[in-house]
């Protein structure tokens, strides 16, 4: 039950006391105590705030002052000098081929905010920030910038040296762009895939998979991107939902022998359904379910010779509505698929019989439930056909064109576009095609080039997962996943997969270290050769070596006494390789004695699932038989205040140079600086896809400036308070500790976000606590001691003591993401903590948590709780009566509170009578007996009645709000005063202890 209602009436003024204040006429003019001062003018007499910190920060200057102690300076201090465990954030390395956007900001600001808080928890933070410096983009990007000249006329080595000098280029111009966003860490040590040391750890973890058995090399179908002439792994795959192919009904005739044993006397065709038309010049089979029914169907067309298909019982309706206008089909005989295995027919297009095989993948839910297999083209094909003993046939080249063995009308042809058209225009000739439409559906692109791949057959090296998996899936579970949803996305990822194709045809990478007998082709991969390339590569500088240094020098002694003639492998690793194992580079730096992970968290965006999350996981497990990671964080994607996927072809990227320094037009686009766009970053679910823009950024600029705000006001009300002036917590008014059991939960709610990695929750609890704890109530109510007290009373002390630790506590949780903010506010406060001198240089040296156990006192919380709602209730009141021209200002009015005093808010209420009007800021209120007849009728007040729930009960309060009779002091103003112009009781006081001048 929650009822309210207001009542108004009219009341002729009553005079009366001020509870608790000595009343005096003590006239103005003998009241100037400053030489020079008006009469009258009490201003000086006050202690107002003051302070020099802005209102308004010049945030792109002033962040740069406090930038290298709070990141290089810091960062060196924390590893010398705090005691606490080693914490590793393991970095990710962004892929150095370009300029940086907001989402690398997110990823790095993410980890930055995890490093600080962990600083100031008193351990040592290892964060060495990677690069990941191989592969395919940033070879493409070098050789872009060869204008005019001919790419195929360079050697290896030209390839390699402008990849490098293009990577090293954009880790500098990223390394620089990631300290101005004031991401602390060992920069001086980053490591780049490219290091000569890196590049060696890498082949040593890839040693330990080859002697453990994980890799193998095979001809076998794989990913391959004829824009990019290499292989890809799963991971460097986007599939385009809205990709258009052409599909085709295709029918095979049937041998002779094949056709009697249907028992049939006319030619029978096989139907079959394929969206690449391209792969039948490579078909080798036909599959079919073992346990579906087919049908043996005649069709009948006016004018034309009757013919027999063969098709899926479940497809014959859909079959038919592909026939000419005018056919009429008939079922002549029902089978099994077991029935057609062994059935044989002519690959029409190969001219070569081929057999129908049983596989358990064929469906019924589209095309005719006969699937064309082809061995070179597809992984089910590859092992269907592998069962069976059937060639891997592909005529595809490494451009994705048709080779000599697809025949001559082919030859030369791209398999994607005029070479599909010619082998449609091939089977209409021969009278092979039934039907063909396009058909909308998913198709894998290279995420690079954005353009379509195909599956082909090629001799490639893997690393078999098949056995992996499971381990690596069951050491997931020590594993701390934020969200846990990544959990089982990541662990369908790996278990989706039983290999993982390491080799691409590409020079810009590591070798994959294997010789090959040039006479039986066999390749030399054993655990002594290996160990053998790598000494030579790190005596001299890298893995340049493996193209600049003749096969002899890499060929084993124990190899080289048979007379075996060698040639070095071409083959470089997949970059997903590369990074996977950066795991490696921990093992020196890592606290002795850790057997389990060494990374205490990997935080990366959730497209690492199928990436750098899984290759860790799966290089880790293979040779350490552990995750490499303790706890695993997810992030989502950046997308536009529209909600869109940022991307260059819409142009709705976003620099962060745009929100940090401001554009062109200052006015359009202001420079917000870094810590702005920090705080998006700390405040939003990044869990979720974080959304970035103008509107949310002015947003925020509020959001900085109230937070400005509130540091200025308790750094101006802390102007001259040291340490030695505190108040003891026990002789604080009952008001001020309240205020620190708000502090002490405010503190531990933001500890317990950051603990959980949920940010967004501790920037929620500290806007709260800015807003309501300080700003609408604490600041609100303690203005008038902060000012009109004498700057030695207790009740003055007391506010500023209490402010004081909120003040520490306040900082503390904006340093790890407001970070410059945080360093200038403690910058300000040095006098107040007392540190004016000392060694201690950043706020990052504080201890995390300065409040106290003591403090957390849920009685008294409670009792606050009820009085705060009382305010509310007042606050109503007096709105009400300001409305109707009876007060302006809320010092202007008294209150008379009606409330059964038998109940527990009565009782709570009367014993809080002289707190109550410097709670709801009026200059007296009083409580009554609310009697069973209710409040007395009081002519002109203004009467506000609501049922106040308080102690788990409904109390029905009333409140009477009338002007004060009494007049304002002009020292304090608040109206205590018996005579115009005349100081209340308490300001006298105060002026009685100014030294007169």
């Amino acid at each position: 039950m929650n009822q309210s209602f207001v009542a108004l009436r009219l009341a002729p003024i009553k005079r009366s006391f001020v509870l608790g204040s000595k009343l005096t006429a003590r006239p103005l003019a003998s009241n100037a105590t400053g030489e020079g001062k008006p009469a009258g003018s009490y201003s000086h007499t006050l202690q107002l705030p003051k302070t020099t910190f802005p209102l308004r920060a010049d945030a792109v200057r002033r962040e740069k002052q406090f930038r290298e102690r709070c990141t290089d300076t810091l960062y060196k201090w924390q590893l010398e000098n705090n005691a606490g465990p080693q914490f590793i954030l393991h970095d990710g390395p962004p892929y150095a081929n370009g300029e940086l956007h907001v989402g690398h900001f997110m990823n790095k600001v993410l980890k930055d905010i995890v490093n600080r808080y962990q600083v100031m928890q008193g351990r040592r933070v290892l964060y060495i920030p990677g690069f990941d410096t191989h592969g395919l983009p940033i070879e493409q990007k070098a050789l872009a910038t060869l204008r005019g000249r001919d790419q195929e006329s360079l050697n290896p080595m030209e390839i390699r040296r402008l990849a490098r000098n293009f990577a090293m280029k954009a880790v500098a111009n990223q390394t620089k762009s990631f300290k101005e966003y004031a991401i602390m860490g060992d920069w001086s040590n980053r490591y780049l895939t490219l290091d000569p040391e890196y590049e060696a750890s890498q082949l040593e973890v890839f040693k330990e998979m080859v002697v453990r058995g994980y890799i193998y090399r095979q001809n076998k179908p794989v990913y391959w991107s004829p824009s990019s002439r290499t292989a890809l792994a799963e991971a460097e795959l986007e599939y385009n939902a809205n990709h258009v192919s052409t599909s085709v009904y295709v029918k095979f005739p049937l041998t002779a022998e094949s056709v009697a044993r249907l028992g049939s006397t006319t030619a029978v065709e096989a139907l079959i359904w394929t969206t690449t038309p391209w792969t039948l010049p490579a078909n080798c089979a036909i599959a079919v379910h073992r346990d579906m029914d087919y049908v043996l169907i005649r069709v009948s067309q006016e004018n034309k010779p009757d013919y027999q298909l063969l098709v899926g019982k479940d497809r014959l309706a859909a079959v038919v509505e592909l026939l000419p206008r005018g056919s009429t089909t008939d079922v002549i005989r029902t089978l099994k698929g077991s029935d057609l295995e062994g059935l044989t027919y002519t690959s029409v297009l190969r001219n070569k019989v081929c057999e129908v095989l049983l596989a358990d993948y064929v469906t019924s839910d589209s095309g005719t439930g006969l699937v064309h297999t082809a061995p070179g083209h597809g992984k089910e094909d590859y092992e269907l056909g592998l069962a069976h003993g059937i060639d891997v046939y592909s005529p595809v080249d490494d451009c994705g064109r048709f080779t000599s063995h697809a025949g001559a009308a082919l030859e030369g042809k791209e398999v994607l576009s005029e070479g599909n058209a010619v082998v449609i225009e091939t089977l209409t000739a021969m009278n092979a095609l039934l039907f063909k439409a396009d058909f909308t559906h998913s198709y894998p692109y290279d995420w690079r080039t954005n353009k379509p791949i195909i599956q082909r057959a090629t001799p490639q090296w893997f690393a078999d997962v098949k056995d992996l998996k499971n381990a690596a899936c069951e050491s997931l579970k020590h594993v701390n996943v934020v969200p846990e949803s990544g959990r089982r996305r990541l662990e369908s990822f790996v278990r989706g997969r039983s290999e993982w194709c390491i080799s691409r045809q590409r020079v810009w990478g590591v070798p994959i270290p294997v010789l090959y007998n040039t006479q039986t082709g066999e390749p030399l991969l054993t655990a002594e050769s290996i160990d053998h390339i790598i000494g030579v590569i790190r005596a001299n500088g890298g893995t340049d070596a493996w193209w600049t240094f003749p096969v002899e020098a890499f060929v084993h002694p124990q190899y080289c006494a048979n007379g075996e003639v060698y040639v070095k492998g071409t083959d470089t690793m997949d970059v997903w390789f590369d990074s996977g194992t950066s795991w490696k580079l921990l093992e020196k730096r890592a606290d002795k004695g850790e057997q389990g992970a060494f990374a205490d968290l990997y935080l990366e965006g959730s497209d690492q699932h199928r990436g750098w999350f899984q290759s860790s996981l799966l290089t880790s497990n293979a040779v350490r038989g552990v995750a490499p990671y303790k706890a695993l964080v997810t992030h989502g994607f950046t997308l536009d205040e529209q909600g869109r996927k940022m991307a260059k072809s819409i142009g709705n990227t976003l620099a962060p140079s745009q929100v940090i320094d401001g554009g062109k037009d200052k006015k359009a686009e202001p420079a917000y600086g870094v810590d702005l766009l920090r705080l998006v970053v700390g405040s939003t679910d990044y869990t979720q896809d974080v959304s970035f823009g103008p509107t949310i950024f002015a947003s925020f600029g509020d959001t900085i400036r109230k937070i400005r705000s509130t540091v200025r006001f308790m750094l101006g009300n802390l102007n001259g308070f040291t340490p030695e002036m505190a108040v003891p917590y026990e002789q604080l008014p009952e008001i001020d500790r309240y205020m620190l059991h708000e502090l002490y939960h405010f503190k531990k709610a933001a500890t317990t976000a950051f603990g959980k990695y949920e940010f967004f929750r501790a920037t929620q609890a500290l806007n709260h606590f800015t807003n309501t704890t300080l700003s609408a109530f604490y600041f609100d109510v303690c203005k008038d001691r902060l000012y009109a007290s004498s700057s030695s009373s207790l009740e003055r002390r007391s506010a500023q003591t209490v402010l004081r630790h909120i003040l520490i506590n306040y900082t503390t949780t904006l340093a790890p993401v407001t970070c410059h903010l945080a360093e200038e506010t403690w910058e300000f406060s040095k006098v107040m903590r007392g540190e004016f001198g000392s060694e201690v240089f950043s706020v990052f040296q504080e201890k995390w948590d300065q409040t106290d156990e003591a403090w957390n006192n849920l009685k008294l919380a409670e009792d606050w709780v009820a009085l705060r709602k009382i305010r509310g209730l007042a606050n109503r009141a007096i709105e009400a009566a300001r409305k109707n021209k009876l007060v302006g200002s809320s010092l202007e009015a008294e209150l008379d509170i009606y409330v059964p005093l038998e109940s527990r808010l009565g009782r709570l209420l009367k014993s809080h009578e002289k707190d109550l009007c410097q709670v709801c800021i009026t200059s007296r209120a009083s409580v009554h007996d609310l009697s069973g007849a209710g409040a007395p009728v009081t002519d002109g007040a203004f009467e506000q009645t609501d049922v106040v729930a308080a102690f788990d009960n409904d109390t029905k309060t009333t409140i009477v709000c009338r002007r004060s009779p009494l007049c304002k002091c002009p020292r304090c103003w608040n109206f205590h005063s018996v005579a115009t112009d005349t100081l209340c009781g308490r300001c006298d006081d105060v002026m009685t202890s100014v030294p007169q001048q």
